[in-house]
């Protein structure tokens, strides 16, 4: 590849606060700049919001539940979701060319988010108007039914790998049961949460019922999540921060729902299509740079078919190219230096303890491509015959790392497999459907894939067991989270 010169930003990206439909500058004046992680270069600003904003971003979504948007009927919610889905495509490259440029991941992998994201306001506009309760047969003296009312102001913390395919997956569902919604995008990748609310607004959103302050998690992160008029907070994250968020919502009596950290396995089988499992092991691992919490980031393959894929497997990786995701690359950078780095030292602590890093290894980008010698890449990175006690299989590094592990039959497979602190996703690879469907059965993880990989999309609940976290998005099953039942029950 070479350096094409497309890589500007558009104009007009928000440098503001989007409060009570204004963009009003940060409490605190201050802002930190966004950076392009191809070339480390700054291309805008995002500013530094506070627990003054927080409160005032509260307080505008504490004003529209009372206001038009209570008012609305069911249907009324459903056309707003159903135009923002519609505004989304229309403005489809200029989202994702912001997104690739704020994340890093290739051009073609944002554009499918952004057409993820209008597919959840358009799948949750289908359902806006069907959410009904139920009559309860309590004989002939009583009429007893529920009714489904929003649980109120919902907050969202918003991952930084994909930034407005998150933001659409919990603010659809939780606007379209009649909530409000403050969002907190990651701080380095902060920009479509952003764009989102003038799309919002162009679609007949009232004002309030989505802000969005950025800032560091710190300041408005702990401070939104521990706020007493917040009445359910949508996490994504790493297990740690996601703790601390539970501890904060307990204190008011939050709800949560809790989509942390994976180390998911892909099981391949003797019986294998292995053709399949290595175009299923490449997708599960090396899809934005790795940068998935449901990635297939270990391979556990059983030892009669290990050489044979393993050939197939490195060829392929190798192969991949580096670049900028405007270019469309097969592989972008990683989010960050920090990132970077963080990646980059467990492939040395694994090369120091004389690990088999079978192709990859170093935290380098494209020497050939001028302009992008201070990106934040990393080579794709695959590890063979690993022990289950490894750090790289147990622990989750969040890049282009795949850790291999070798087994001797599909029991040890389904033990591998389980042997971990997570259980988000799992995956198997055979041709015998009794294996697989007993490894859907055993298999510890919320979402199961059978000769495939991230397979399902928005109507399928997700959301994992263990450290993990609890509660589902997506599909029918993430609006539990966002209405609360109310039983009314009178003698007749």
């Amino acid at each position: 590849m070479t350096n094409t010169g497309n890589w500007q930003a558009p104009e007009g990206i928000p440098d503001k606060l989007i409060i009570d439909g204004k963009w009003i500058g940060a409490d605190s004046k201050d802002s930190t700049e966004s950076t392009d992680p191809a070339t480390g270069v700054a291309f805008a600003s995002v500013p530094l919001g506070n627990a003054n904003d927080v409160d005032r971003a509260i307080e505008s979504s504490k004003r529209a539940l009372k206001g038009d948007w209570r008012s609305s009927t069911p249907v009324q919610r459903a056309r707003v979701l159903a135009r923002t889905a519609a505004l989304i495509r229309r403005d489809a490259e200029l989202l994702a060319r912001v997104e690739t440029l704020d994340s890093g991941k290739p051009i073609r992998e944002a554009r499918g988010d952004v057409e993820t994201a209008a597919g959840y306001f358009e799948y949750y506009a289908g359902i806006a108007d069907k959410l009904q309760g139920d009559s309860i047969p309590l004989g002939p003296d009583f009429m007893s039914f529920t009714l489904h009312e929003p649980v109120g102001v919902t907050a969202h913390i918003i991952p930084w790998n994909f930034p407005l395919v998150t933001t659409a997956r919990g603010a659809a569902p939780a606007l379209a049961a009649g909530n409000t919604c403050v969002i907190k995008p990651a701080l380095i990748t902060s920009l479509t949460a952003l764009m989102l609310a003038n799309i919002l607004k162009e679609a007949g959103l009232p004002d309030g019922v989505y802000n969005v302050v950025t800032g560091r998690g710190s300041e408005v992160g702990d401070h939104l999540t521990s706020h007493p008029d917040v009445a359910h907070v949508t996490f994504t994250g790493s297990v740690a921060t996601g703790i601390s968020v539970m501890k904060s919502a307990a204190d008011t009596i939050a709800s949560t729902t809790m989509e942390l950290g994976g180390k998911s396995p892909v099981v391949v089988l003797r019986d294998a299509n292995i053709d399949a499992a290595v175009e299923g092991t490449m997708k599960a691992i090396f899809m934005n740079a790795g940068q998935v919490c449901s990635s297939g980031s270990r391979l556990v393959i059983e030892r009669s078919v290990h050489a044979e894929m393993m050939a197939k497997l490195v060829a392929k990786a190798g192969a991949l190219n580096m670049g900028h995701g405007l270019d469309d690359a097969d592989l972008g950078p990683l989010v960050s230096r920090s990132q970077q780095k963080t990646v980059s030292s467990y492939v040395d602590d694994a090369r120091a303890r004389g690990c088999s890093i079978v192709v990859g290894g170093n935290a380098q980008g494209p020497a050939d491509i001028k302009g992008l010698e201070n990106g934040f890449f990393m080579q794709p990175t695959i590890i063979d015959d690993l022990s289950q006690s490894d750090r790289l299989v147990q622990e989750e590094i969040f890049g282009p790392v795949l850790a291999v592990q070798i087994v001797d039959s599909a029991e040890e497979g389904i033990e591998a497999a389980n042997n971990t602190p997570f259980g988000l996703c799992g995956g198997i690879y055979t041709g015998d459907v009794t294996k697989a469907l007993r490894f859907a059965r055993e298999m510890e993880a919320g979402q199961i894939f059978i000769n495939q990989y991230f397979a399902g999309g928005i109507p399928t609940p997700f959301g994992g067991v263990k450290n993990s976290g609890f509660g589902r998005e997506k599909g029918l099953a993430a609006l539990a989270s966002y209405y609360q039942v109310k039983c009314i029950t009178a003698r007749i």
